[in-house]
């Protein structure tokens, strides 16, 4: 068995404190993380890591590390002082040590954990506990109207949390995934990225990633289930004698026909203009008709507009009350 040199897996001196030990093993969890990193043979950089930093960090552990230190140099195999037969039976691997080497579990057997409630893999008298899954992670993730209907993926950016073999809690991972947004979308809906969250804990499964997705506020458009409310600004005229406006939708303008005598808040529809459902098709877009009226007028404008209602004799409020 080829003895392990835990400060040189670590880029340090044999002399180094608690925090440069820690800062050194950070360091490369970021560079070799399985999640991130593109470096060939990351994942096993990343358990050697982990796991000369279980040996170093704890300080009995490096002190009866640093004793057999001494016997372990120089290139030969790695035996242990005269009549040392470790605390693993001599060499033979123990499964209860997960992910670490025969070598660890030679020297510091089932003791490879330090404990602690909620923050260790390991239960009660140093017991290494079964394989468990890894931290979900939850996020939220603004989307506009238009990206629901676009082909391509929306990349998106967040943390994952970090844990060593002792599992105590390291500097998170930035993670960047391409997300393809589902048919039919709604605001608030939750969909589930299998395996995207935290590593797992002594082989375990990585957590999932849940996205709750919020439909962003647009500038134009209403959202009603899957169909698009927009309102559409005409003159008084416009309405009474006709029209045709440039009304906008998520993928251009379309040219739309103002029948004469239209009247206020009528709603026109357009079909097939909304947003996607679940089986891909879309829901219609509603151009709501709102009459708006021009600035203070002049005096020839307003004898125009006295002259309009002695000729049209209109009372709106005819009926009202009854």
């Amino acid at each position: 068995m080829d003895f392990k040199d835990y400060y040189k897996i670590l880029g340090v001196e044999p002399t180094a404190d608690e925090k440069a030990i820690k800062t050194a093993y950070r360091k490369l969890a970021r560079k070799y993380h399985p999640d991130v990193s593109k470096e060939k043979d990351a994942e096993d950089k990343f358990k050697e890591a982990s796991e000369a930093y279980e040996a170093l960090s704890n300080a009995d552990k490096r002190a009866e590390y640093d004793e057999l230190r001494k016997y372990g140099q120089h290139g030969r195999p790695f035996q242990g002082p005269p009549g040392w037969q470790g605390r693993g039976g001599g060499g033979f691997h123990d499964e209860s040590a997960g992910d670490f080497s025969d070598f660890f579990s030679t020297i510091f057997g089932n003791g490879g954990g330090r404990g602690g409630p909620g923050e260790s893999p390991f239960g009660r008298g140093g017991q290494r506990s079964a394989a468990r899954k890894g931290q979900d992670v939850e996020m939220e993730l603004a989307v506009s109207l238009e990206e629901t209907l676009a082909d391509e993926s929306k990349k998106i950016s967040f943390k994952v949390p970090q844990y060593n073999a002792g599992g105590q809690r390291l500097t998170d991972v930035v993670k960047n995934l391409n997300v393809k947004i589902p048919n039919g979308v709604v605001d608030g809906e939750r969909i589930r990225l299998k395996g995207q969250g935290a590593p797992g804990v002594a082989g375990g499964a990585s957590g999932d990633l849940f996205l709750t997705l919020r439909l962003a506020a647009h500038p134009l458009f209403e959202v009603d289930g899957h169909d698009l409310i927009i309102q559409v600004p005409l003159a008084p005229w416009e309405v009474a004698l006709g029209t045709k406006v440039a009304v906008p939708t998520l993928t251009g303008r379309i040219n739309l026909t103002i029948r004469p005598d239209s009247q206020n808040g009528q709603r026109l529809r357009v079909k097939g203009m909304g947003l996607k459902n679940k089986q891909g098709g879309r829901g219609d877009a509603f151009a709501q008709l709102k009459v708006v009226m021009p600035p203070a007028a002049d005096e020839a404008t307003r004898q125009a507009w006295e002259t309009l209602a002695k000729h049209a004799e209109f009372d709106p409020r005819q009926n009202w009350g009854r």
